[in-house]
């Protein structure tokens, strides 16, 4: 089977970053190849790198920032493998993530998107939950136990209910993901559009519930921080919106009707108004609390 992609568009914590990639360096199966893109500036990574002596890491540094989008289409154009993954800075793969992927390849040959089991873990790198989580867990993601395959308005419109997928931990199709790209007009959640656009284009999703990646949530990420400041949900409710209207153009009138409702958002933004107050961040909670409380733009 084909070597695995490991993409990782780094900016931020050393730390973090090196735990990263220790992960990866940890796999109990070595058939992948890392590819890391430094978007910042931090002194003594070159040489961090350089040490490694593994000729299975790549490691590039940008002359200047791209920025979070423009880092990860330089990561996918360094693709050269069938499969890869966008691996965040501050996440770490279980010793059994190349191995677990690869099963879910073999199940289902072709498939674009594979989403496996996933750990949250707080800044400390200990269990945690959030009501963003539980939510996650409880209200959105499929009852199904086991390997399985979703596709089409069924997926659709259960991710625009609430997106539960945790794209950093997401083995993708590389052929698909170069086909299709990433939008211009979203940042914060380009992981959502780029799967809405995979399934309207008729690609599938292998779930697997065996858990071999641990996610990080925290607040200083860069998600966090523009959830404090209402852009993430000004993004989110155009894009919402948007996709909508293209749903409905597709007779996914359902997936349509879940976009404009987007639930979790608002659920999301109510649990975050206490800290953008204790941040005294006003106009960041002000555009919290509309957020929560619209549908489609308008009061409920």
């Amino acid at each position: 089977m084909s070597t695995l992609d490991i993409l990782l568009p780094y900016y931020g914590d050393v730390a973090l970053m090196q735990a990263a990639v220790r992960s990866v360096l940890a796999q109990t199966d070595g058939d992948w190849r890392l590819t890391v893109v430094d978007d910042g500036k931090e002194p003594g990574v070159p040489e961090w790198f350089a040490e490694l002596g593994d000729p299975r890491v790549r490691y590039f540094r940008n002359e200047q920032n791209l920025g979070v989008t423009g880092n990860y289409r330089k990561c996918l154009g360094l693709a050269e493998h069938e499969y890869l993954v966008f691996m965040g800075t501050d996440d770490i793969m279980l010793p059994n993530y190349i191995a677990n992927v690869r099963a879910s390849m073999a199940a289902y040959p072709g498939v674009a998107m594979i989403q496996p089991g996933v750990e949250v873990i707080g800044s400390d790198g200990n269990p945690s939950s959030s009501l963003v989580d539980e939510s996650k867990r409880r209200l959105y993601a499929p009852k199904q136990r086991g390997r399985f395959l979703m596709g089409g308005e069924e997926l659709a419109t259960s991710l625009l209910k609430g997106n539960w997928l945790y794209f950093p931990s997401i083995c993708w199709r590389t052929e698909v993901v170069k086909n299709t790209g990433f939008r211009d007009d979203v940042e914060i959640i380009q992981d959502l559009a780029l799967v809405i656009d995979l399934l309207q284009a008729g690609e599938q999703m292998a779930i697997d519930d065996v858990r071999c990646f641990q996610y990080r949530r925290h607040a200083v990420s860069v998600s966090a921080t523009s959830a404090f400041s209402g852009a993430r949900f000004e993004e989110a409710r155009r894009y919402f919106l948007d996709v909508a209207d293209r749903l409905d153009r597709q007779g996914w009138h359902r997936a349509a009707k879940a976009s404009r409702l987007h639930i979790s958002a608002r659920i999301h933004a109510l649990t975050l108004v206490p800290g953008a107050l204790r941040a005294k961040q006003w106009n960041g909670a002000k555009s919290l609390l509309k957020n929560a409380t619209s549908t489609s733009g308008q009061p409920r």
